[in-house]
C-alpha cells in the first residue's frame, strides 16, 4: 500500500516539483520513468534474492531503504537529486514487492492463499483510490516534498517490525546453497530497461527508429535470456515457473489486463477533463466506483476461485473488463455521470478479480522454494502492462484525431486476448501443488494458517 501510495501521491505533484525546482518536463517525466525502469528491471532477480537468503530480511531492507530514499527525495535541493533518488527508491521497492508475495507463500498452504493475496489487491486498491486526495491535500497544504515524507514513518516502522520477525534461516530447498544466476539477472534487467524505456518515450517522441531499436534490443535480450536458462545448471527462473503454462498464462492475463485498465483510465481522464470539461477532482469522483469496486471484488474474487476455480472466475472478471471498455467506448458529451460510472464500476469489477485470481496461481503454481521468483515476475507483470497500455491509448488517440473510441476498442480487444489465456488455468477439481517446505514444517505452517 506505501507503494501504491507513493505512486499516486506523486503524479498530483509533479506540476508543483516542475515549478518549485524550475525543472524541464523532460526532467519531471524522469523521476516517474526512472523509478519505473530500477525497479521493473530488478524485480525478478530481487525475488531470487529472498528464496535465497530469506523473504522478511529482504522485505525489512526494502522497506527502511524506501523510508530513507523517501525522506531523501523530501530535502533534495535539485531535480537531478531526486531523479537518483529516485532510481534508488526503485531498487529498494523491488527488494520488498516480491517479498510480501514470497512470505504469504511461506504461511499459507496454497489452497488458501486466495484470501491473502486478496486482502492484499484491496489494500492496493484503497491506496489507489485515496491517493489522487491525499496527494492533493498535501500538495495544496504544504507543498510536494510533503507527499514524500508520508512514507518515511510507515516504511520504517514495517521495516523495524520485520527485523524483529523471528523466521527460520531459508533451508536448501530455498536455494541457500545454490549459485545466483547473475547473467541471467543481467539479461533480464537488460531486455526489461530496453522494454520498458521504449514504452514510455514512444509516446512523447513517436515511433521512431529510436523506438525500433529498443524493441529490438528488448526482443534480443529476452532470447538470450530464454537460451541461458534452459542451459545454465542453475537457472534465475527455475523451470518450475518458466516451464508452467498455468504460469505462463496467468502472466499474460496479468499484462494484459493491467495494460487494459491503465490504457482505459488514461483515456478517461481525456475524456472527463476535455470533452466533459471536469476540473480533477470532479473527474476523480466520476472514476471512484472503479477503486470501489476494485476494493470490494478482491475478497470475494477469493470466494468464487475456491468454488468455480481460477479458469472460469478468471475469464468472467476478463469479460467484466471487455464489456466495460465497449460500454466506455460509446461515451459522449451528453452521456450521463450513471453512464461513466457503470463503465468504471465494471473496470474496476473485472480487474480486481483477474488480478487476486492470476496472481494466485501464479504463486501457488510455484514451490516454496521459488515463491520468490513467482512473485517478481508477477510485480514485473504489474509494472509492464500499465506502461504497455498507456503508450498503446496514446497512439491510438493520436492516429485517430484525439478520438476516444476506437482506442478503448482496441483495448478491448486487448483484453479479450487475455480472456484467451484464462482456458490454459487450472480448473475446479485440477491438483494444487503442495508447498515444498523442510521436513516437519508443512504441519506448522498449515496449524498457523
Amino acid at each position: 500500500m506505501v507503494v501504491a501510495l507513493d505512486g499516486t501521491v506523486l503524479t498530483v505533484a509533479q506540476p508543483t516539483l516542475q515549478r518549485d525546482l524550475h525543472a524541464s518536463f523532460a526532467q519531471v517525466q524522469w523521476t516517474s520513468t526512472a523509478y519505473l525502469i530500477a525497479v521493473a528491471s530488478l524485480l525478478v532477480f530481487a525475488g531470487r534474492l529472498g528464496d535465497r537468503y530469506g523473504h522478511h530480511q529482504l522485505f525489512a531492507v526494502g522497506m527502511l531503504g524506501f523510508g530513507a530514499t523517501s525522506a531523501g527525495i523530501g530535502v533534495a535541493p535539485g531535480i537531478g537529486w531526486v531523479i537518483g533518488l529516485r532510481v534508488a527508491q526503485g531498487a529498494f521497492g523491488a527488494l520488498l514487492q516480491p517479498a510480501t508475495l514470497g512470505m504469504l507463500r511461506a504461511a499459507f498452504p496454497p489452497d488458501r492463499l486466495g484470501m491473502p493475496i486478496a486482502l492484499r489487491t484491496s489494500a492496493i486498491g484503497l491506496a489507489a483510490a485515496t491517493g489522487p486526495v491525499v496527494g492533493g491535500v498535501l500538495v495544496t497544504q504544504l507543498g510536494w516534498r510533503a507527499v514524500f515524507f508520508l512514507n518515511v514513518v510507515p516504511a520504517l516502522v514495517m521495516g523495524v517490525l520485520a527485523l524483529a520477525v523471528r523466521t527460520p534461516p531459508p533451508g536448501t530447498s530455498s536455494g541457500a546453497g545454490s549459485r545466483l544466476d547473475v547473467p541471467g539477472a543481467c539479461l533480464l534487467a537488460l531486455a526489461l530497461v530496453c522494454l520498458v524505456h521504449t514504452l514510455v518515450e514512444a509516446p512523447r517522441t513517436g515511433w521512431t527508429a529510436a523506438t525500433a531499436w529498443g524493441l529490438a534490443g528488448f526482443a534480443a535480450a529476452g532470447a538470450v535470456f530464454v537460451r541461458h536458462e534452459r542451459r545454465t545448471a542453475q537457472p534465475l527462473v527455475p523451470p518450475d515457473v518458466l516451464g508452467s503454462r498455468a504460469v505462463g498464462a496467468a502472466l499474460a492475463v496479468l499484462v494484459t489486463a493491467s495494460a487494459s485498465l491503465s490504457g482505459a483510465l488514461f483515456v478517461g481522464v481525456y475524456y472527463l477533463q476535455d470533452v466533459r470539461g471536469l476540473d480533477p477532482f470532479g473527474s476523480s469522483l466520476r472514476a471512484l466506483p472503479l477503486a470501489v469496486a476494485m476494493v470490494a471484488a478482491a475478497p470475494l474474487a477469493a470466494v468464487l476461485m475456491r468454488r468455480f476455480g481460477p479458469r472460469r472466475t478468471t475469464g468472467a472478471a476478463m469479460s467484466l473488463l471487455v464489456v466495460g471498455m465497449l460500454l466506455l467506448s460509446r461515451l459522449d458529451r451528453a452521456s450521463s455521470d450513471a453512464a461513466v460510472g457503470g463503465g468504471f464500476l465494471l473496470l474496476g469489477a473485472g480487474f480486481g478479480t483477474a488480478m487476486v485470481t492470476a496472481t494466485a496461481v501464479v504463486v501457488r503454481q510455484a514451490s516454496a522454494a521459488s515463491a520468490g521468483v513467482a512473485g517478481g515476475l508477477q510485480q514485473t507483470a504489474m509494472n509492464v502492462g500499465p506502461t504497455l497500455g498507456v503508450a498503446v491509448a496514446t497512439t491510438l488517440m493520436t492516429f485517430t484525431s484525439v478520438t476516444m473510441g476506437p482506442a478503448l476498442t482496441v483495448l478491448a480487444g486487448v483484453s479479450a486476448i487475455g480472456a484467451a489465456f484464462t482456458r490454459r488455468l487450472p480448473g475446479r477439481s485440477e491438483v494444487v501443488p503442495a508447498p515444498h517446505l523442510p521436513s516437519g514444517a508443512e504441519s506448522g505452517v498449515r496449524t498457523r494458517a
